[in-house]
């Protein structure tokens, strides 16, 4: 008896032991609610950012479908996160779709931050029908620096919420200007997360800023002729129109972003043009279908943030019914691009072809300041209109090229090379000196803006003179074959006259400044003799003088004969990108 007493108290204790080393490995039980500040505070506020990644921490940690991962770097010296929601908790399954979403580039713009705080919820606890195809990523914040610096007051324009963060990343860059250039750690991160999901279908949210109207939501889709092939009329055909017609179901008017500045809607207006340099133009470049979600600055935050959840289930809708078509298109556009193929660089309006809007608006009208001596611009909020408006959302060809078979950039241009790596080009190295026949580019005219732009004085309306030449390559340099998936983003960063190209970047501006010059008064001797024995020469020289201003200005003489001599250095204004036909 006394013996099985021990027995069994040897038993209790070794079961407390085994209770408490279970507990003290289990995981702390989050809230079950897994309510957000912007539904305590009823569509008021916004949380920060360490509540918006301690959320999804809650989130992870209780559910599979959910996986928290923290990446890279940022300005700020924090790092980015990317969340994933699979309903079978199998991220890597490549058959699926893959949605990315990013919120937060602009951080002052936080509907989207809160609306999928609420989607990723959602589809954790079953509230909503969980995707069966369709595997969806976050970025909750993008712009990490933005969302630290916290205040209530930069949003000048903006109906909420009540804190907020700042437009400007921890370097003070606009983030949705930094796609190309890069010159942020946050850039490169989005590259990496980017390239890793490798997104068929891409959504940015954002607020808009202009007129006034009556919808709380706008839709920016990437320009379907500059993404052209099938994926461009898939998203101008089926995609577009079918999110429309979505949301009209669930009584949620939509438009295109209404791209007027300083003018009311009713003239119409064009569509915006996402040059790569902002983030659905650079997804484009990787033939994925992008779209801008632009809410109305002036519209309760609440309904905003409601709204784009309604417009983000819609679209995951849509793609997971379309997963199929969506891949297989990807697929096929990403065979479209072929050497001595004709690439768009740039495009223009083509007022030609039009969409006619049934456009919800305000009338409007200037009346008389309260403040200034001048006019201002009303909206009349009790008089509200449906109008025809034209919308001019098609475009044509501006700038082309032939595309090469490949491309050459020797080695020492290791900022643009290391970008083309970040952004998983295929290159090979040089293994030994080479002489290559090859198309050379001379800058031959651009313009420069006056006035700083992120960073950078910018170059526009480029052009360049081509010419056939033997070149000498040393061991090392990159040859760049532009059969490879990426080829777009080779395209637009290498081909200078791309509007985003790295040339108007001012990744190449080395070369646009003379390094060698002359003295007047001791070149003057080799000029005549140049001259003398170079009889073509002296006769385009004197054709040259029949210039007025030339014939008048000596120095300019003498720089002509300088340049068309073997005294002037042949890296001047030589673009040192090469291409291979």
């Amino acid at each position: 008896m006394h013996l099985l007493v021990i027995i069994n108290m040897k038993k209790t204790v070794c079961l407390i032991a085994l209770f408490f080393i279970f507990s003290s490995c289990k995981k702390e039980t989050p809230p079950q609610n897994f309510e957000t500040l912007f539904e305590t505070s009823l569509g008021k506020e916004t949380p920060t950012y360490n509540q918006v990644i301690e959320h999804y921490i809650n989130l992870a940690d209780a559910f599979p479908e959910i996986k928290l991962e923290t990446i890279g770097e940022t300005d700020s010296g924090h790092p980015l996160h990317l969340v994933w929601y699979n309903s079978n908790g199998d991220f890597s399954n490549t058959s699926n779709t893959r949605l990315l979403i990013n919120n937060g580039i602009h951080p002052g713009e936080s509907d989207g931050i809160d609306a999928t705080m609420l989607l990723f919820r959602n589809l954790a606890l079953g509230k909503i029908t969980a995707p069966k195809n369709t595997t969806i990523a976050t970025i909750p914040i993008y712009n990490v620096g933005g969302s630290l610096n916290r205040n209530s007051t930069t949003r000048t324009n903006q109906n909420g919420p009540k804190e907020y963060g700042f437009r400007g990343n921890a370097r003070n860059f606009d983030l949705n200007r930094d796609f190309i250039k890069s010159d942020t750690k946050d850039a490169k991160t989005f590259a990496e997360i980017f390239h890793n999901v490798n997104p068929d279908v891409f959504i940015d949210n954002h607020v808009s800023n202009g007129a006034d109207y009556q919808y709380a939501i706008s839709h920016l889709f990437t320009q379907h002729n500059k993404l052209g092939g099938v994926l461009g009329g898939y998203l101008h055909k089926q995609l577009m129109p079918n999110l429309e017609s979505d949301l009209k179901t669930k009584n949620i008017p939509i438009t295109p972003y209404v791209n007027v500045w300083g003018t009311t809607p009713e003239s119409g207006w064009s569509q915006f043009m996402d040059y790569p340099r902002y983030s659905t133009g650079y997804t484009t470049l990787f033939n994925t279908l992008g779209m801008m979600v632009e809410t109305h600055m002036l519209k309760p935050y609440k309904q905003r943030v409601e709204q784009t959840y309604e417009l983000m289930q819609s679209m995951i809708t849509l793609v997971d019914n379309d997963y199929k078509d969506i891949k297989e298109l990807r697929q096929q556009q990403f065979k479209s691009y072929q050497p001595n193929d004709t690439y768009v660089l740039d495009w223009k309006v083509d007022s030609t072809k039009t969409t006619t809007l049934e456009f919800k608006g305000y009338e409007s009208s200037y009346i008389n300041s309260k403040v200034t001596s001048g006019k201002r611009l009303f909206y009349d909020r009790q008089k509200p209109y449906t109008k025809e408006v034209t919308y001019y959302n098609y475009v044509m060809p501006k700038t082309s090229i032939s595309i090469p078979k490949a491309y050459i950039i020797p080695k020492n241009w290791h900022r643009v090379i290391d970008l083309l790596k970040t952004n998983r080009i295929e290159m090979t190295e040089l293994k030994q000196d080479s002489t290559l026949t090859v198309k050379s580019y001379k800058i031959d005219d651009y313009k420069t803006v006056t006035s700083p732009f992120e960073g950078h004085y910018m170059h526009y309306n480029t052009e360049v003179t081509t010419t056939t030449q033997e070149v000498s390559f040393r061991k090392g340099d990159y040859l760049i074959d532009t059969k490879q998936p990426n080829i777009r983003y080779l395209l637009a960063t290498l081909e200078p006259e791309a509007p985003d190209s790295f040339f108007n970047w001012n990744y190449f501006d080395t070369i646009l400044q003379q390094k060698e010059h002359f003295s007047p008064y001791v070149f003057e001797d080799k000029a005549e003799i140049i001259l003398n024995n170079n009889p073509t020469l002296k006769t385009e020289f004197e054709t040259k003088k029949l210039d007025s201003v030339f014939a008048k200005n000596s120095y300019l003489q003498l720089d002509w004969i300088h340049k068309n001599s073997a005294h002037y250095e042949t890296s001047h204004l030589q673009y040192p990108v090469y291409r291979i036909l």
